[in-house]
């Protein structure tokens, strides 16, 4: 339940002692569900929860337990295992309940989000590196050519693609620097035959260059034909935005989820391409530049969904959360603008306040499935994501678009 605007939040307890209280009510009788959990059941209703908990208890079996994991509350049974989530204010009632639908398998390792991100960028580097010392060992002109235009092509793909303006400057300006060591490589053509072996590079390296040139120009003009009935108001302010996500499918992960399609991911990049103060303290929401910024209204309309009571992820990990995390959503009378993943305690408002474009609603944060702080922001219509549109701002709204307000 949202908390009313001005009071401060109650404290929420989460963790063990939810784990425990979640199995008492999956173990209760139906009468006893009303004690442990009555906003809960209210919320849900009584029939609707009975076949939340037959089909848990269809996939897991004889619930033996509840255990709290870096993962989430993982519900136990003697057929297998459900993620789930549960807030309690005292440890004797719940407040708050989600279980994941499908089974949940215990990950035999861990791998942090940013050492994925990392292992990516090595091998994009190490590919990259290999090709430029390419150029180095062409063996006439014509294969330097072609060479020369595979790195380019490689360039264009990580720049377009890959969205380098959220490395810091340390790592992205030496691999930027690769493609002067290859254009360097040209001192070499007057000692060279003008052919002599790798006549086909140059097609290759076409081929290419321009293959990827038309990916990256339809995925960041990409529309999907139905647009916001009128322009939003920008929702951060006096700063420079930069989207992370954002455009048509290989530029956008939202694209697979059909009343997410036309979703924005945004983020703030300082000086340099740093978007984390300091140098390295990327363990801590609060080093991020985006995290904590206000956070107004896009557009006039009324709340029809907020929540500010779930703690903010630690970056690089997701526990299971409600998806949006804290939020708010605001009907506009001919669709719904949703904002997601805001700090919690700072949402303003509460379901059922109008609203005006350029009210503060709260602050940007890092609670629900969320990797880093950032704002999401989409309209859907009938189930279908719309194409945003902004007042002042032209051109396609993609990833590796910077947004000046």
């Amino acid at each position: 339940m949202p908390e009313k605007a001005g009071t401060p939040a109650e404290p929420r307890r989460t963790g063990q002692p939810a784990a425990d209280l979640l199995f008492r009510f999956l173990t209760a009788e139906r009468a006893q569900r009303e004690v442990l959990a009555p906003r809960v059941v209210a919320a849900v209703g009584g029939e609707r929860l009975d076949r939340i908990l037959d089909g848990t208890r269809e996939r897991v079996g004889e619930i033996t337990g509840v255990r709290d994991h870096p993962d989430g509350l993982v519900i136990e049974g003697t057929r297998g295992r459900a993620l789930a989530f549960a807030t309690t204010r005292d440890g004797q009632v719940l407040d708050g309940l989600l279980i994941a639908p499908g089974p949940y398998r215990l990950p035999r390792l861990r791998v942090p989000h940013g050492a994925r991100a990392a292992l990516v960028w090595t091998v994009w580097v190490l590919l990259l590196a290999a090709r430029i010392d390419a150029c180095w060992q062409a063996p006439s002109r014509i294969a330097w050519c072609g060479r020369l235009l595979i790195v380019a092509a490689g360039y264009l793909l990580m720049e377009g693609w890959q969205s380098p303006a959220r490395l810091p400057w340390w790592i992205r300006r030496p691999v930027e620097a690769g493609a002067l060591v290859a254009l360097a490589s040209a001192c070499r053509l007057p000692g060279l035959p003008t052919s002599g072996g790798g006549e086909a590079e140059p097609v290759v390296g076409v081929a290419l260059l321009a293959g990827f040139g038309w990916f990256l120009l339809r995925a960041r003009r990409h529309r999907w034909g139905t647009a916001v009935s009128r322009p939003l108001t920008f929702p951060l302010r006096n700063g420079e935005w930069y989207i992370a996500q954002g455009g048509g499918a290989r530029l956008n992960h939202h694209a697979s989820f059909a009343e997410q399609r036309g979703a924005l991911d945004v983020i703030q990049v300082g000086r340099g391409g740093a978007r984390a103060r300091g140098t390295g303290l990327r363990g801590e929401n609060e080093s991020y530049l985006v995290y904590g910024q206000s956070l107004y209204a896009p557009c006039d309309g009324t709340v029809v969904s907020a929540a500010d009571h779930l703690d903010d992820q630690e970056p690089g990990t997701i526990r299971y959360q409600p998806p949006y995390g804290n939020h708010v959503f605001i009907d506009t009378g001919a669709e719904i603008v949703k904002l997601a993943h805001l700090r919690r305690g700072t949402v303003t408002v509460k379901t059922g306040d109008p609203v005006h474009a350029g009210q503060l609603l709260g602050e940007v944060g890092n609670s629900g499935n969320s990797t880093e702080p950032h704002l999401h922001i989409h309209a859907e219509r009938d189930g279908l994501g719309l194409d945003l549109r902004f007042t002042g701002v032209s051109g396609p709204l993609c990833r590796g678009r910077t947004v000046r307000t």
